[in-house]
């Protein structure tokens, strides 16, 4: 048995953990007062468990070494021999988290903003650690970035880097794969009865198709616990009849054991859903490194983030990368419309269910739309129209004569869009909530925000982040959210901006003036 002990200089912060019944199970026993003795099964989960009574842990127990991966950054990149070479900012934050390879490196989290190569940061760290690498990101448009990054900006071979999505199942020493394909479930139903003991079994196999996923549907689902499923009441009390058991199983997972990883990365760590939580609670002995723009987790969930991948090694204010140019400056408006007197008769005696997407379905604010297309029209300015609802979305597209990306839009003709896109050969684009992570547009300096994902924090950053990429003609980046005036889309925008407005974002609100 491979044994671990927690220790701390204060004896009775030690008595107090050992009597805690959410700690206690995982000690076996006490060494004296001022050491536990853990099984090293346990690792993982007895850091979500201090940490959820808030004494985080530092773990220095080290990791074991995974295969060898020869890599280096270049000096060029790849495609066009332009010098190439990482940020200040970039190279602190590499080093921050592998802290020369010692033991207090190895785990954690960058936080960095949209736009400031979070990517390069961890092709840089693979390049530090030398070992096979997994890498789980939120699309296959994201993977495929990841790809096209690592060729463009290290020494590694293409055909050193696997692709394991719902159209490729590649594993190499780099392999990049994504959220929904891991979580892709099957579930196996045994029905038992009661008179003969005769059992069943009987799985259904879903095909995996994370083309068709919106990246932001990835969320934690708490009542998602495998091998817990409760029976119908219907088989509850007539022992007779036949009990049905259901239990999810998660076949992609194994690929967290097809190689000997020496490092793992979560890119938009904050969309980490269960099922990754609870194995990577035992992989503890892995380099794990999360990256995001956005820390914050609509189920305050942060914490289990923290504990399982590892604490926030770096995070560098958005505003002083504006000042320094790395990322634009962006202005962000508030736009409040109110309804006509039919909608607002529909919005009043609906259920609050149905009121938010009442509120954000308002056709008065196609009119704000085409006015703010209308402005921007014409120069430099490239315009992204982001919003949740794909009807409201497809209305939009047919009256702007623009293309239109939703999730069941295939991988490949989302990247050509995106590609044409970013060649400046269109310059109006929209796309519902596939578009909020890990996509490239780099040109991309106007946002119009039609609806969104209730009060969702964390999407209101991302979005923002579509248009942050720094441009080379240092074009200023607008950021408008159109909104229903007092109604719950009002509500919801105000608690939407606030991740961003303890980032120094200020929001300018326009009443009825469009």
């Amino acid at each position: 048995m491979n044994l671990l002990v927690l220790s701390s200089f204060d004896d009775i912060l030690i008595t107090e953990i050992y009597n805690n019944k959410s700690i206690n199970k995982y000690v076996l026993y006490k060494l004296n007062s001022y050491n536990l003795l853990i099984d090293i099964e346990f690792r993982g989960r007895i850091k979500n468990a201090l940490i959820k009574i808030g004494y985080p842990v530092e773990d220095l127990v080290g990791y074991v070494t995974g295969d060898p991966l020869p890599i280096e950054i270049r000096d060029k990149i790849a495609s066009t021999g332009e010098k190439f070479s990482l940020r200040r900012y970039q190279q602190d934050a590499s080093e921050t988290f592998y802290v020369s390879g010692s033991e207090r490196g190895g785990s954690g989290v960058i936080v960095l903003p949209c736009g400031a190569g979070k990517t390069i940061v961890g092709i840089d760290i693979i390049s530090k650690i030398c070992q096979e690498t997994l890498i789980i990101g939120s699309s296959t448009v994201g993977v495929r970035q990841w790809i096209r990054e690592l060729v463009e900006k290290s020494s590694i071979d293409r055909k050193m880097i696997g692709e394991y999505t719902g159209d490729l199942k590649e594993i190499k020493p780099i392999t990049v794969t994504t959220y929904q394909c891991l979580t892709h479930s099957t579930t196996n139903s045994s029905s038992i009865k009661n008179k003969d003991t005769k059992r069943e079994k009987v799985n259904s196999v879903e095909k995996i198709d994370d083309r068709n996923t919106d990246s932001s549907e990835i969320e934690h689902d708490e009542s998602d616990n495998m091998g817990n499923a409760t029976p119908s009441s219907k088989y509850e009390d007539n022992h007779d009849e036949n009990e049905i058991h259901e239990q999810k199983i998660y076949p992609h997972l194994e690929i967290f054991k097809a190689k000997n990883w020496g490092l793992i990365i979560y890119d938009e760590v904050h969309l980490l859903p269960a099922p990754v939580f609870r194995i990577t609670a035992d992989i503890q002995a892995k380099r794990r490194l999360g990256l995001t723009a956005t820390l914050v987790r609509e189920d305050n969930m942060e914490d289990d983030v923290f504990s399982l991948i590892g604490p926030k090694k770096f995070d560098s204010p958005w505003k002083e990368l504006e000042r320094q140019g790395w990322i634009a400056e962006a202005a962000c408006y508030e736009i409040r419309i109110g309804m006509d007197y039919d909608h607002r008769m529909k919005y009043a005696t609906s259920p609050l269910r149905m009121k938010y997407r009442i509120a954000a379905e308002n056709p008065k604010k196609i009119d704000v739309v085409k006015r703010l297309v209308s402005e921007h029209e014409g120069g430099d300015d490239s315009m992204l129209i982001i919003g949740d609802y794909v009807d409201q979305l497809t209305q939009i597209s047919i009256l702007m004569n623009a293309p239109i990306i939703t999730g069941k839009t295939p991988n490949s003709k989302r990247e050509k869009l995106y590609s044409t896109f970013r060649d400046g050969e269109i310059k109006l684009l929209v796309v519902s909530k596939v578009a909020n992570y890990a996509i490239d547009l780099p040109d991309a300096n106007v946002a119009i925000q039609i609806s969104g994902t209730f009060g969702s924090r964390q999407e209101e950053a991302q979005r923002l982040g579509r248009i942050l990429r720094p441009k080379n003609t240092k074009k200023q980046a607008y950021f408008y959210t159109i909104v229903s005036k007092d109604t719950i889309d009002q509500e919801y925008a105000s608690k939407r901006q606030l991740f961003l407005t303890e980032r120094g974002y200020k929001y300018t609100i326009i009443e009825n003036n469009l």
